[in-house]
């Protein structure tokens, strides 16, 4: 008897199970005599137990696979996958399995019922040797790796989206007046010896003049594309395809237990997320990134990208912005070669882009799964999973993935006139941000109170005057009696007949009427006497004896001695302010305090006012990026005729004229940092440099800014980010030839000023420049502050296609002039053989005639079509040096979406491997 099994192949599975990894494969059974193989017997393949071999009930529908089973059994190394003979003599087992291909010890098994697995003897080609193992072709073991179809299956698909950009080269060899002159930093028509006059003529063109030789010889060949008037742009399109869906790595996993089910809710969030961490340590390490961009889709981040640019040009081509990248000066005027460099160039940097923003959408996405019981959100995506089977099932979610395909096509090129333009944003205005900064609210602080100022004060005092005999006389005081005589310093006055005699003298001590008055003078008003008045009168002046405590003594010139008893004097005292107001004193001090929590609340009220200040410039929205570039256009465009103005008898006409014959609307200009030199707003600061934007003084003091700048409104607008001066103060290192001797004084410190930038840790990074001390625009981007910092910008202007030769004749004729146009034109590999022996102005004719022809082609233009009419064509190798109008670059771009799927998989319990 003979067995005999042989691999039949593999067989694509059918939609929607495609695209998995998997394939269906076959091996044929064949007896001979068919007696040996009888119908309706279990007949299947022993296979390694780490293939991964899938349960063909995972795939219903499909015909191959009917009536196919799978036994595993966990404590075997071998899996047995077969089926029930129909017949007699033969059958087919066919399975789901990886696609890759290897190689295997395979069993072919008889099963029995309550019998153990029979192996019988085969063989794998007819007469071969029999035996019941056999190496034979095999899925590889593990599960596949795939990452969907591969790009050939895709032909015929449109683009859903493009982008146009282009790579700008000078062409080195002809000598332009404008750059010339502008190089050599002549005004207007340049210095004596380097004049306008001198580009013209025999002696220009051969470079027979002094000045223009001298000129030329100090530029090497290709930095003389520097000082050429033109240069040559290729443009690009890249196309985007939408390719294949796969599933990408496991998300996540959930086990559901028989008759079990779970709702699993998506939520797809993206976010910006700020991480700030506060140690109590000296050490502090911190890390920033900034994602490059939000947006879903690769082109879409392409295009985000090239706004952004600061390296890029930025034209208007067909109603949308194009991204021009600048190359190196060629001293080729072949477009075979300059097509060639700028595809290489256009290679790398559109490969590294592209992979650039896919990596960073990546890390855009996150999904958290939750297991809920109610309904939470109904804007979720909501997937109910349910196990209908006996058997613990753990399914494995897993997040589809997008292949974008990605081409790139020469479109065209076109001749360039290039100009230099001294500070380009001298004429653009910024943008004042309006913010109120309100006064402090005092109305919690009680301002204490002025005491009125020290004045003189009178006071009537009323003091008892005891009616008493003189000591040592013998009559009594009589009521109602005069008494009238009192020698001079006697304190014994007598009446008329100078028989009665009464004490003359009193000390009283009036109250002082406030703190530290003393008493300065005392008058007698008036007296009384038992009721009524009587007379008194004093000896002038009273005397007074302590002014501080108010003690006075009274000397009796003239008394009636009334009841006999008493006399109520009523004095007039008048007092001396002190030379020191206490109140006054204590008012200082409190109006001390009182200064001392204004200026806190102040201080706190301004500094939060600065600070919500430098988050509202710091978060400032931006303008959109096509009005920025408009306006810096316009502004280029419109500095370029002011200079030219003088070369046109009517700067309207002139303009007119140039419009013709030039794409303004496209116009270039070129300001990144590779292109320009930086200019800060001093060589150095020192105590009197202010920074551009200066902190404004407070609205409630008094403006200490000088008065030419007082119209900037202090406290109430701001132009652009903050920045003050600051002083740094350091030690000079001693030098280390000369030793400091000991006990001798160290060096100083000294002053380092700086022009500083505010900001706080809710601020956004400051603006690129801030530390340059660059003139901010607020609602501005990178773009536009390094346009307004430039000390110049080269503006190009493509020339219209069809006005290729007239644009060369009026550039020579009017603003470049014809300097080494008759030169000889150097020669080099890949030129065209009609450049041999050619001067440079004929071999620029003979470039201009071919672009003239080519833009004017239609079949050119049909040719930049074809892909938006015929679909994606596979470009074998993936890339090649461009032709005109060629695809040349191909490649392929994995993205996530926010879609995951939920997958059933098993696991061996024993080596954890998925089966």
């Amino acid at each position: 008897m003979t067995l005999l099994v042989t691999f039949s192949g593999k067989a694509a599975l059918p939609a929607p199970y495609s695209g998995s990894g998997y394939q269906i494969w076959s091996y044929k059974i064949d007896a001979n005599p068919p007696g040996e193989l009888p119908a309706q017997q279990r007949i299947a393949l022993g296979l390694p137990g780490g293939m991964a071999v899938q349960n063909p009930d995972l795939y219903p529908g499909v015909p191959q696979l009917t009536g196919t089973f799978l036994q595993q059994d966990p404590a075997s190394s071998r899996q047995y996958v077969g089926r029930v003979t129909s017949s007699a003599g033969g059958t087919t087992i066919s399975f789901v399995a990886p696609a890759a291909e290897a190689t295997c010890e395979m069993l072919l098994i008889k099963l029995q019922v309550n019998q153990p697995p029979l192996s019988l003897p085969f063989a794998t080609a007819p007469n071969g040797p029999q035996s019941p193992v056999q190496v034979m072709i095999s899925p590889a073991p593990g599960r596949p790796v795939t990452n969907g179809r591969p790009v050939t299956d895709f032909a015929g698909t449109l683009p859903y989206a493009s982008e146009i950009f282009g790579v700008y080269q000078p062409l080195a060899g002809w000598l332009g007046a404008q750059s010339a002159l502008w190089a050599a930093g002549t005004p207007e028509y340049g210095r004596p010896e380097l004049s306008r006059e001198r580009f013209f003529g025999a002696a220009a063109r051969e470079l027979t003049d002094d000045a223009l030789a001298a000129l030329a010889e100090r530029h090497a060949a290709v930095v003389r594309g520097v000082l050429s008037p033109v240069g040559l742009v290729n443009l690009f399109r890249q196309y985007f395809f939408e390719f294949d869906t796969f599933l990408g790595a496991p998300a996540g996993h959930i086990w559901i237990s028989p008759g079990g089910s779970v709702e699993v809710v998506e939520t797809s969030t993206r976010r910006t997320l700020v991480e700030k961490v506060v140690e109590q340590s000296e050490e502090t390490s911190r890390k920033i990134e900034e994602s490059l961009t939000e947006q879903d889709d690769v082109s879409d981040a392409v295009k985000e990208e090239n706004a952004n640019d600061t390296k890029l040009g930025v034209s208007a081509t067909g109603g949308v912005n194009a991204g021009i990248y600048h190359a190196d000066a060629s001293a080729s005027f072949s477009t075979q070669s300059t097509v060639k460099a700028s595809s290489e160039e256009t290679h790398k940097r559109s490969r590294t882009q592209s992979a650039k923003v896919t990596s960073e959408i990546k890390r855009n996405f996150k999904t958290t799964f939750k297991t809920v019981t109610e309904t939470t959100d109904t804007s979720s995506r909501r997937y109910v999973v349910q196990n209908t089977t006996n058997e613990l099932v753990n399914y494995e979610l897993r997040r589809k993935m997008r292949k974008v395909g990605v081409q790139l096509q020469h479109i065209g090129s076109r001749l360039c006139w290039q100009v230099y333009i001294d500070a380009p944003g001298r004429d653009l205005g910024l943008g004042d941000m309006l913010h109120t900064v309100p006064a402090p609210d005092l109305s919690a602080l009680k301002k204490p109170e002025s005491p009125p100022p020290l004045q003189t004060k009178t006071t009537e005092f009323t003091g008892a005057f005891p009616v008493r005999k003189y000591p040592g006389t013998q009559n009594d005081i009589p009521p109602n009696e005069d008494f009238v005589y009192r020698d001079q310093n006697s304190t014994d006055i007598l009446n008329y007949a100078r028989n009665d005699h009464m004490v003359a003298d009193m000390t009283f001590t009036a109250d002082p009427p406030g703190p530290g008055y003393e008493l300065e003078h005392v008058a007698v008003k008036g007296a009384k006497s038992g009721g009524g008045d009587t007379k008194y009168i004093a000896h002038e002046p009273i005397e007074i004896q302590d002014a501080k405590t108010g003690r006075f003594r009274v000397l009796t010139d003239f008394a009636n001695s009334g009841d006999a008893r008493i006399i109520q004097i009523t004095f007039s005292t008048t007092w001396k302010p002190p030379a020191t107001d206490p109140a006054r004193v204590q008012y200082e001090a409190d109006l001390a305090a009182y200064d001392q929590q204004v200026a806190a609340l102040q201080h706190e009220t301004y500094a939060k006012a600065v600070r919500d200040r430098l988050k509202l410039v710091s978060s400032m929205r931006p303008r959109p990026s096509e009005e920025l570039r408009s306006e810096e256009r316009q502004t280029v465009y419109g500095t370029l005729i002011h200079k030219l103005a003088p070369l046109f008898d009517d700067a309207h006409l002139g303009s007119e004229l140039i419009r013709q014959t030039f794409d303004v609307d496209e116009m270039l200009y070129f300001v990144a940092p590779d292109f320009w030199r930086p200019r800060p707003t001093e060589t150095h600061a020192d105590e009197h440099t202010r920074g551009r934007y200066p902190v404004p003084a407070p609205p409630w003091t008094p403006d200490p800014q000088p008065p030419a700048e007082v119209n900037q409104l202090k406290g109430e607008t701001v132009a652009g980010w903050y920045s003050h001066t600051d002083v740094n103060y350091y030690t000079p290192d001693p030098d280390p030839h000369s030793p400091t001797p000991p006990g001798s004084t160290p060096p100083p410190a000294v002053e380092q000023w700086r022009v500083n930038y505010l900001i706080t840790e809710e601020t956004q990074p400051a603006p690129l420049g801030s530390s340059l001390g660059w003139l901010i625009q607020i609602d501005g981007d990178v773009r536009r502050n390094e346009f307004l910092n430039a000390a110049w910008a080269k503006a190009v202007l493509p020339i219209r296609p069809g006005h290729e030769l007239a644009a060369l004749d009026w550039l020579a004729a009017i603003p470049e002039g014809e300097a080494a146009l008759g030169l000889p034109y150097p020669f080099q590999p890949g030129d065209p053989p009609e450049y041999q022996g050619k001067k440079v102005g004929e071999v620029l004719k003979i470039l201009a005639t071919g672009l003239q022809k080519a833009n004017a082609d239609v079949s050119n233009t049909l040719a930049t079509e074809e892909v938006f009419e015929n679909g994606f064509d596979p470009l074998a190798g993936g890339f090649r040096p461009a032709g005109p109008y060629e695809i040349f670059d191909q490649w392929v771009e994995v993205l996530p979406t926010d879609q995951v799927a939920a997958v059933q998989v098993r696991y061996d319990p024993k080596t954890g491997q998925q089966l």
